[in-house]
């Protein structure tokens, strides 16, 4: 498939690396977030219902030191007198009942929030997979494979992590946060400014912080995806790499990102993680201020002893949701970039929707005609300019020429892979954009020279997608295409797992593909290079194998070994997207033209 385009560019974030952070960065984390929201909408109500736990348990807690307060005044009023204890173990007893009741809330809320987040997580996973098959192969010619995986792998599941790790905790925090104050400004309102007004100090700083590591956070993402790619891409041709001594080459290419990613992953994490000694530090402060307003307020006989462990259990209500906010900040600031990353994908352009298309070819005699086709994988760099060609029912097609000169990029039309920018290409005379790239694509059987084993039985791998399939069926084809001896050598027989313990070998793994396509037994056939990973021997047997496949169908074969395509009806010769010559092997040799010399050359070279 050499005119396929396999040049892959990598997404860089959206400025750059770390650059201009308060202004393009926090755009996309307010797109991120309100494409979140708008996403979730369907789990709005188990989110409220989880919300409304999280604050009743909250309030639980804020009605604790109100009671502590009371039984430090009993204990401190029986230092001179009895002590109540009957009074004290009411008020214990209830305290005990407050408690329980919250962490029965707090739980159940937990438990609703990792159902949901899981789901969430469920269906990005879904829709990813169904975008997948929606989009054009014109973006997958551009993206990384591993970058694509990132999205489905590690993206989604900082989401769902970073979900159900932060929502409960922001919103249990921010009801202890306000509640607390309210309950402070109810306790005594001149030691409540004091507690806030130390506060106010630690929370102008978090949102400084936040503000400033949100670019990090998306290009430490941005930078994984990148990793993701490369690490793919070298270990898919490790073989290559290492036959070639490329390993240095790799850990050349490796390292920078690895160093890049280090850089924007050192600062997200130093940026989030001052937060936690900075709410520390304010905590520690407000104390300090409570005890110092208090002990003079209680000096001055304005407040009592009660009234100050109260204050103290408030202040420490008070600074600890900040704690958790601030680590809930760096949560959800990953959360936003990996949702950024995810709804890119998701909004990525896709084919256009067929559901009105509702004419269907069934019955195909196998009549082609490509009428003044144009198209470029780059609209402005047009590869085939007008390339015109009728092809009779039945009749065996070879496309020749030059690496470059467009034969895969035709094949690809044909199956409707890519869309042309002109002309017309028709089936029996139906334009194919009529019909459904569904229809299309089951109107033919396809060998491509690149081979695709997945990990499933012998009997899977040759009637993939297709039901019905008889034992007798799979044993001709088998035997057809040679296949018959590495069955017959497996103890499960078809039934033997193709795994990393059963080698099949390139060769082998094209004979697998070739028994694909004549068991799905398309009326249409498209060969690309089928034969190029046999033997010479094996090569003689799968061509006759293809001469009966290609018995009274339409094909169309693609060979650079030009011995092998003799026998076809119409040989066209590509040269820069145009036919050049055209007609039978023996016409054209007799032309000595273009198509002669290339014969010609091949048989010189193996001389």
């Amino acid at each position: 498939m050499a005119e396929k385009r396999v040049g892959k560019t990598v997404q860089a974030g959206p400025s750059g690396h770390g650059v201009n952070m308060s202004g393009e960065k926090s755009e996309n984390f307010k797109g991120a977030y309100a494409k979140f929201f708008k996403y979730i909408g369907s789990f709005k109500w188990m989110i409220i219902l989880a919300s409304i736990l999280a604050i009743c348990g909250a309030v639980l807690n804020l009605v604790g030191p109100g009671q502590l307060s009371k039984v430090t005044n009993l204990i401190t009023n029986g230092l001179t007198g009895s002590i109540d204890l009957v009074s004290i173990s009411h008020i214990a007893s209830i305290l005990v009942i407050l408690y329980a009741l919250g962490f029965i809330l707090n739980y159940i809320q937990g438990f609703i929030m990792a159902t949901v987040s899981q789901r969430i997580t469920q269906n990005m996973r879904r829709d990813i997979c169904s975008k997948i098959n929606r989009l054009p192969l014109r973006y997958f010619d551009s993206t990384p494979t591993g970058d694509i995986l990132s999205r489905v792998t590690n993206d989604v599941d900082t989401v769902g992590q970073m979900m159900n790790q932060s929502f409960s905790t922001m919103v249990s925090s921010l009801a202890l946060l306000g509640g607390s104050m309210v309950m402070m400004f109810m306790t005594n309102w001149i030691m409540a400014l004091a507690g806030i007004a130390a506060a106010l100090i630690g929370i102008f700083c978090m949102v400084i912080v936040v503000s400033k590591s949100q670019g990090y956070f998306t290009d430490q993402q941005n930078e994984i995806g990148k990793i993701d790619g490369h690490v793919e891409e070298i270990y898919g041709g490790l073989n290559l790499v290492k036959a070639y001594n490329g390993e240095a080459a790799a850990k050349g290419e490796f390292h920078p990102m690895n160093e890049q990613l280090y850089h924007c992953a050192w600062k997200s994490q130093f940026m989030s993680s001052l937060m936690m000694p900075l709410m520390i530090f304010i905590g520690n402060l407000s104390y300090v201020v409570v005890c110092v307003t208090g002990a003079v307020m209680a000096a001055q006989g304005a407040i009592s002893f009660g009234t100050i462990v109260a204050f103290m259990l408030y202040i420490r209500l008070f600074t600890q949701p900040l704690q958790n906010l601030s680590q809930a900040a760096t949560s959800v600031q990953s959360m936003a970039a990996a949702c950024e990353r995810v709804f890119k994908f998701l909004d990525e352009k896709e084919m256009d929707v067929e559901i009105n298309k509702t004419e269907k070819l069934e019955e195909v005699k196998g009549q082609i005609h490509f009428d003044h086709v144009r198209f470029g994988y780059d609209p402005y760099k047009i590869i085939i300019k007008d390339f015109s060609a009728k092809v009779t029912p039945g009749e065996k097609v070879a496309i020749v020429g030059p690496t470059g000169a467009g034969k895969t990029t035709l094949v690809n039309l044909l199956m409707r892979f890519y869309e042309i920018n002109g002309g017309q290409i028709t089936i029996d005379g139906t334009d194919t954009k009529a019909i459904t790239r569904e229809n299309v694509h089951h109107l033919f059987g396809m060998v491509l020279q690149d081979t695709w084993i997945f990990e499933g039985t012998i009997r899977e791998n040759l009637v993939y997608n297709k039901t019905g399939v008889s034992d007798s069926t799979l044993e001709e084809v088998c035997e057809t295409t040679g296949l018959m001896g590495l069955v017959k050598q497996q103890a499960q027989g078809l039934d033997t797992v193709l795994n990393d313990t059963v080698g099949l070998s390139a060769g082998q793994k094209q004979l697998m593909t070739i028994a694909r396509a004549m068991v799905e037994n398309a009326p249409l056939l498209i060969l690309d290079e089928a034969t190029s990973s046999v033997d010479t021997r094996t090569e003689l047997k799968v061509q006759q194998a293809m001469d009966t496949l290609t018995k009274g169908r339409t094909s169309f074969v693609i060979a650079h070994r030009l011995s092998t395509i003799k026998n076809a009806d119409l040989i066209l010769v590509l040269k820069d997207g145009d036919i050049i010559e055209s007609g039978t092997h023996e016409v054209l040799l007799k032309q000595d033209g273009f198509y002669a010399d290339l014969y010609n050359s091949q048989f010189t070279q193996a001389g």
